[in-house]
């Protein structure tokens, strides 16, 4: 196991990222090559899949097998929920998010990606890109993940052709232009042998670029945050009340976007009130500044009524205000989504009620086409829908601000999580 200080380990970098493809395109054996190859497998984990490599009767160690741990999984070889690894170089920090391939399983594909920086997407280069790729392509672009990196895997049942690699790239840019994908990095691989996993290939010369370890190292992610719209979800109030600290009074939560400064004129949503920020604090002191993703406490200079659900913004930046929202709605519950149903929304940190306005059309995501003509959103469907909240809710279109632009639904009599929503960047109504 890799080993670093535990200072210098905090102090990394974060990349979240996750895994999807066809079912046997071989997600869970490259993150099991990820880890081996960069030496982030205990001895106990190694010699566990070793005895259960020999039980199977398989020629080589199945690294499939160190991300595969339901037994259902294991019995199948295929995976199932959504299974994190977590594991470090010199350079960064990660959380793999491997998720299933099958069609039944999109939700699970959706949870895992909900706060990725990175998607890995597998093609088997034998059979290049299929239905399965477009549907992840599709939701990897709905949620608006950064950055996407194509790995061709399997080049060594293509003999590490280039001209396979090269007519599979031309295949999947032709598909991606209708996505919205900031940046795509396209990585040729053989999972199960390891080139250019972790080590370049000697099996591909013809390939120049970095292996899928180099590329996850090096993916810039500084500007993944939305560091323009200022925006703070109040998520609890301090009040010490103790003899030190006894008129202080904080308002902790995470910066969901922008950067705030002590000194600046601020408008309190909703009761429109205004002040300014008096102070910055964190455990250790105070601060020069805080950005998103920070988790901080504000005090401002004017004793004024906020509670868990308010959002603090800059008054010259306001986001949208209202109780009538379009999302496009992933759908992750047996039970098919009722119209005119009423649910429980959960949004930053305000929680609120809605009522199912309608159903616009759902999505083919083979296909990207809008059906009209079928308005039942069942499980794993994606639907474009418009709510009506019993309160204003206060956001910005999803493809701008990630957390102020998403929201879930929640039935309220058995309180599971039936619904994300992406708020669209349409007008409201």
């Amino acid at each position: 196991m890799t080993e670093f200080s535990s200072k210098g380990y905090l102090d990394m970098e974060l990349l979240r990222f996750t895994t999807a493809g066809s079912v046997d395109d071989g997600k869970s054996t490259l993150i099991g090559r990820l880890l081996y190859d960069s030496k982030s497998i205990f001895e106990d984990q190694l010699e566990a899949v070793k005895r259960a490599s020999i039980r199977r009767g398989n020629e080589h160690i199945d690294l499939a097998l160190l991300t595969d741990g339901l037994r259902a999984e294991r019995e199948q070889g295929i995976t199932i929920d959504v299974a994190y690894r977590y594991f470090a170089t010199p350079k960064r920090k990660f959380i793999i998010a491997d998720t299933p391939g099958h069609i039944q399983y999109t939700r699970n594909m959706v949870t895992g990606a909900s706060t990725a920086n990175a998607a890995i997407i597998l093609i088997d280069g034998r059979n290049g890109v299929t239905e399965q790729t477009c549907r992840h392509s599709y939701i990897a672009s709905l949620l608006q993940i950064p950055h996407v990196i194509i790995c061709i895997n399997k080049m060594d049942l293509v003999g590490y052709s280039q001209e396979r690699y090269e007519q599979i790239k031309e295949e999947f840019g032709i598909f991606a232009r209708m996505l919205d994908i900031r940046e795509i990095t396209y990585v040729p691989i053989s999972a199960l042998y390891g080139d250019n996993v972790v080590d370049s290939s000697i099996n591909m010369p013809w390939y120049n670029g970095g292996t899928l370890l180099q590329v996850l190292e090096n993916i810039g992610i500084g500007n993944d945050h939305n560091l323009v719209d200022p925006r703070f979800p109040v998520q609890h109030v301090i009040r010490p009340l103790s003899d030190e600290y006894h008129d202080y009074r904080g308002y902790a939560g995470r910066v969901a976007g922008g950067v705030f400064f002590p000194g600046d004129k601020i408008t309190v949503l909703p009761s429109m009130l205004t002040s300014k920020i008096k102070s910055i604090d964190v455990y250790e002191g105070t601060l020069d500044e805080a950005w998103a993703p920070m988790s901080v406490a504000f005090s401002l200079e004017d004793d004024i009524d906020i509670s868990r659900g308010d959002m603090i913004v800059k008054e010259d930046n306001m986001p949208m205000v209202s109780q009538d929202i379009e999302i496009m709605m992933c759908w992750m519950n047996e039970k098919p989504m009722q119209l005119n149903g009423k649910y429980a929304v959960k949004h930053t940190t305000r929680d609120v009620r809605c009522i199912i306005k309608e159903i616009s059309y759902k999505v083919n995501v083979n296909t990207l086409e809008k059906v009209y003509d079928d308005k039942q959103v069942s499980l794993n469907d994606i639907a474009c829908v418009k709510i009506r909240t019993t309160k204003p809710l206060f956001f910005d279109p999803y493809n701008r601000n990630r957390r102020t632009g998403a929201l879930i639904i929640i039935d309220e009599a058995s309180n599971n999580t039936v619904g994300v929503g992406m708020v669209t960047d349409r007008p409201q109504a």
